[in-house]
């Protein structure tokens, strides 16, 4: 009987925690902060080194993103470090034979819907880090600064960690020995 009292509860336990997930909020539009870095022209050569600059851009910012709790952090982080997201761009693109220059800034702009892996950010006015390579007029990379997205490594995301989960994955483990 023990036993039947113990799994009834542990199922309606885990049932509300599914719920939960549903229930839960989700980001609105206003705590995203977006990344973009716009290349020079749509040419080849333009694009392929957008990629290089984006690569440069996110190592240097990731130590720093990692420290923010909110999107304010990340805000006045990113605010910051605006000549140091230059220097790390202009740098980039001086080994690579340009002589454009780039500019960084925080700025709110309206943006289409976008999807990111399982994420789909609906068109809107967000706030974001706009690094303009040149005269900024080619097709741009886009991530997420915050939640980190594109700054947590290869295939990181959101995941759902459920304390009543560990609880009970740690009551079956004692139960087994």
């Amino acid at each position: 009987m023990r036993k039947i009292c113990i799994s009834f509860l542990i199922v309606a336990i885990i049932i509300l925690s599914g719920i939960g997930i549903f229930l839960a909020p989700t980001p609105t539009r206003t705590e995203y902060l977006r990344i973009h870095i716009r290349a020079h022209s749509n040419e080849e050569i333009h694009q392929t080194v957008k990629y290089k600059v984006k690569e440069a851009v996110v190592n240097y910012l990731t130590p720093y993103i990692s420290e923010c709790n909110t999107k304010k952090d990340a805000e006045i982080m990113l605010n910051t470090h605006l000549n140091g997201i230059e220097k790390v761009a202009d740098k980039v693109l001086k080994e690579n034979g340009f002589s454009y220059k780039s500019s960084a800034g925080v700025r709110e702009e309206e943006f289409p819907t976008r999807v990111y892996k399982d994420l789909t950010l609906d068109g809107g006015f967000y706030d974001a880090l706009i690094i303009e390579l040149g005269n900024g007029d080619g097709d741009n990379w886009w991530c997420v600064v915050y939640p980190p997205l594109c700054f947590t490594g290869e295939g990181a995301g959101y995941y759902y960690k459920s304390k009543i989960k560990e609880i009970i994955d740690d009551f079956f483990k004692k139960e087994k020995v």
